[in-house]
C-alpha cells in the first residue's frame, strides 16, 4: 500500500487548523455553512484520528508525539493542544443545546428543496436527522473518552470544572442520539405482489426462478429475523402486520428522520423533550449504513474497556443492537440471495423498492453484506473476493480507475452527487439530502475487505485499488488558499465539472479522514495474512537451520570466546525465527538464511583449520 495514514492525517490536521483556527479561535462552517452535522464533522477531522489512532492520541499533553505537535502548532505546545480541543468541544455542545437543555440535531443548511419546490422553512430544517443522531454518536464517545484520560492529567480546578461540563454536555446528547436513533428504526412490510414487492422479487431473482418460489425461498432464510422482529417494542419499528402470512415481505433499517406517530422512548437521562417524528415509515439505505456504523462504535473494544456507557446508555445500546443485528441479517440475506450464478450486488447498479437505482446504492449494500457475511461464518476469501470485484467495477463505473469523458453521466455520483428524496409520512417528497462521498466510502470498503482477506495476493490487489481511489481524491483536495489541503475539488480530478469551491465540504473531508483512520488500523492492528507455501519454506528452513546448530553444538564447534558469541547470537536468532513464521513467515525465512549462512561459515572454517589451509 502506497498510501501513508499517519503523513496524510498529520497533513490534514494542518491544513484543518489553517483552516479554522484564526486569532486564538476557532471558525465554525464550511461549504454549506455552519449546522449540527458539518460542524461535528469539522470537530472529527481532529478528534477521530486522536481516539482511534494511539500514535496520534492528544489526550495526555506527555504522551502527545512531536510531529503532532508540529502539524497542530497553531493550537500552541503538547500542554496547550488539549486544553484549546477543550474549549472547542465546549463550544460545539452549547451551540447544539437549546434553551430548555435539549440536544438538537437538525440538518439545517444541508437540507435542500425538492426540485422546483418551494424553498425549506425554518421549521423544516430543524427537523431530527439520522446522520446528525449518527455522527453525534461518535463524536459523544470521542469527547468522553479524551476527557476520561485527559482528567488524569491535570490537576487545574477550572480545566476540571470545565471538563465535568464537558463530560455531562456529551452524555447527555449521546442518549438523546441513542434515543434518536431508537425512534427512527424502520420495519416496512407489504406483499409480494404490490410494487414494492415486485421491486425486490426481481432484484433478488438472479436465478430467473418463478416468483412463487423465490418468496417462499426469501421468507425461509429470513425466518428468524422475521421472528425476532416482535422482540422490537421500544421506540419505532414495531411489526403490526401478520408476517406469518406466506405473501407478506419486508424491509427494515433506518428512515431519514424520526418516524412520524412514534412514541417517546422512556429514559432516565436529563435529554429534554423528545421531538414528534416527520419522516416516512421505510427504510433508506444511505441512512441505515450511516446508523449501523454509528452502533458498531457503540459496541467497539473501546468504548467497553474505557467504560464510556453508564448504565441507561448500556441499556438503550442493547435495544440498538438488536436492531443493528436485525437489520445487518436482513441485507446481507438480500444482498447474497440465491449463491448460484450471481448475486443480487453483483448485479449493478443496486435497485430499490421505491424505484430508485445507482451504484451508489451498490457501494452502501457492500458494507452491509460484508457485515452478514461475517457473522454467518460466510467471510472467506472467495465470498470476500465477489465483493472485492463488485468494488473494483465500482470504481471503474465511476470513472475513478478508467479515462473520463467530459459530460459523462457517470461523473454526476461525483459532483454534484446523489440527491435522496425524504418523504413525510404520507410519502409525499417534502426535501432532499445530497449525497457525494461515493469515492471516500469506497476507499473505505476497499480497506476494510482488504483487511479480511487471507489471501495476499487478493489482499494486495485491493490495496491497489485503494492507492488508485487515494490518488483520486489527492487531485480533488482544495489546491491554494487558507483551505488548501481540505476537500472537495471535484474539478481537480474531471476538468469542468465543478467550480472551485471557496469554503472546503467538512463532510468529505471526515470521510477522508475516516479512510485514513481505517487504513491506520489496517496496519496497526490487522496482521498479514498468512501465504500457506510461505509458512511452510520457512518452516523447512527453520528446522533444517535447528538441525545443523544442534549438530555443531554436538561436536563441540563453539569453543572460544569468539565462537560462545556466535552460539549465542544464532540461538537468539532461531529463537525469533520460531517465533515468527506463523504470524511473518517471510522474515523467518530470512533470520534461517542469516544462520545458515553463519553455520556455513563456520563449518567451512573448521575445514579449512583441519586441512591446515
Amino acid at each position: 500500500m502506497r498510501i501513508q495514514p499517519r503523513q496524510e492525517i498529520l497533513d490534514i490536521w494542518r491544513a484543518t487548523v489553517r483552516s479554522c483556527w484564526d486569532n486564538g479561535e476557532w471558525r465554525w462552517g464550511g461549504r454549506s455553512g455552519s449546522n449540527s452535522i458539518s460542524d461535528a464533522e469539522q470537530l472529527l477531522t481532529l478528534l477521530l484520528p486522536a481516539a482511534k489512532v494511539a500514535e496520534l492520541s492528544l489526550d495526555d499533553p506527555n504522551r502527545v508525539d512531536s510531529e503532532v505537535i508540529e502539524a497542530l502548532g497553531s493550537l500552541g505546545d503538547a500542554v496547550k493542544i488539549p486544553r484549546q480541543l477543550v474549549g472547542v468541544m465546549v463550544d460545539y455542545f452549547r451551540r447544539y443545546t437549546d434553551e430548555a437543555g435539549t440536544p438538537i440535531f437538525a440538518g439545517g443548511s444541508y437540507l435542500t428543496p425538492t426540485e422546483g419546490g418551494p424553498p425549506l422553512t425554518e421549521e423544516e430544517r430543524s427537523l431530527d436527522i439520522v446522520d446528525s443522531f449518527a455522527v453525534s454518536v461518535t463524536l459523544t464517545l470521542a469527547t468522553i473518552g479524551f476527557v476520561k484520560v485527559y482528567r488524569k492529567a491535570t490537576q487545574r480546578r477550572d480545566l476540571l470544572v470545565q471538563l465535568d461540563e464537558l463530560e455531562a454536555m456529551a452524555n447527555v446528547r449521546l442518549t438523546a442520539a441513542m434515543v434518536g436513533l431508537l425512534r427512527s428504526f424502520s420495519t416496512f412490510v407489504f406483499t409480494s405482489t404490490d410494487q414494492y414487492g415486485r421491486r425486490l422479487c426481481d432484484m433478488v431473482n438472479q436465478d430467473e426462478l418463478p416468483r412463487r418460489e423465490v418468496v417462499d425461498a426469501l421468507r425461509d432464510q429470513l425466518r428468524d429475523t422475521m421472528a425476532s422482529l416482535r422482540s422490537v417494542l421500544l421506540g419505532s419499528g414495531r411489526v403490526t402486520e401478520d408476517l406469518d402470512n406466506g405473501e407478506m415481505l419486508f424491509e427494515c433499517g433506518w428512515s431519514w428522520g424520526i418516524i412520524a406517530g412514534t412514541e417517546e422512548v422512556s429514559t432516565t437521562e436529563p435529554i429534554g423533550p423528545q421531538r414528534p417524528g416527520s419522516a416516512e415509515n421505510a427504510p433508506y439505505l444511505y441512512f441505515t449504513v450511516i446508523a449501523m456504523d454509528a452502533i458498531e462504535d457503540l459496541n467497539s473494544e473501546r468504548t467497553r474497556l474505557l467504560g464510556l456507557l453508564n448504565e441507561e446508555q448500556q441499556r438503550l445500546s442493547r435495544a440498538l443492537q438488536l436492531r443493528w443485528e436485525l437489520t445487518r441479517t436482513y441485507w446481507a440475506t438480500v444482498a447474497t440471495f440465491g449463491n448460484r450464478r450471481r448475486w443480487p450486488i453483483e448485479d449493478i447498479p443496486w435497485r430499490t423498492t421505491d424505484g430508485d437505482r445507482t451504484d451508489y446504492y451498490t457501494l452502501q449494500t457492500t458494507s452491509l453484506a460484508v457485515k452478514g457475511l461475517l457473522a454467518v461464518g460466510r467471510g472467506g476469501d472467495e465470498e470476500l473476493g465477489r465483493i472485492a470485484s463488485v468494488l473494483v467495477e465500482l470504481a471503474q463505473r465511476a470513472r475513478i480507475t478508467r479515462r473520463a469523458s467530459p459530460g459523462e453521466p457517470a461523473l454526476l455520483v461525483h459532483a454534484p452527487g446523489k440527491q435522496v428524496i425524504l418523504n413525510d409520512e404520507t410519502s409525499k417528497p417534502i426535501m432532499t439530502w445530497n449525497v457525494n462521498e461515493f469515492s471516500t466510502v469506497l476507499l473505505q470498503r476497499a480497506v476494510t475487505v482488504a483487511g479480511l482477506l487471507n489471501n495476499a495476493r487478493r489482499r494486495s490487489e485491493l490495496l491497489e485499488l485503494a492507492d488508485e481511489v487515494w490518488d483520486h481524491l489527492l487531485l480533488r483536495r482544495i489546491p491554494d488558499g487558507r483551505h488548501r489541503g481540505l476537500w472537495d475539488h471535484a474539478g481537480g480530478a474531471f476538468p469542468g465539472l465543478a467550480p472551485m469551491p471557496e469554503a472546503p465540504s467538512w463532510y468529505l473531508t471526515e470521510r477522508a479522514v475516516h479512510a485514513m483512520v481505517n487504513a491506520s488500523q489496517l496496519l496497526s492492528e490487522r496482521p498479514f495474512p498468512r501465504a500457506g507455501g510461505l509458512a511452510a519454506y520457512a518452516q523447512d528452513l527453520v528446522d533444517e537451520a535447528e538441525y545443523l546448530f544442534d549438530r555443531e553444538l554436538m561436536r563441540g564447534t563453539f569453543s572460544g570466546v569468539a565462537m560462545q558469541r556466535s552460539m549465542r547470537s544464532i540461538r537468539a536468532s532461531l529463537r525469533r525465527a520460531q517465533l515468527l513464521v506463523d504470524e511473518r513467515p517471510g522474515t523467518a525465512a530470512a533470520l534461517a538464511n542469516t544462520v545458515l549462512l553463519k553455520l556455513n561459515d563456520v563449518t567451512t572454517g573448521q575445514q579449512k583449520a583441519s586441512e591446515g589451509i
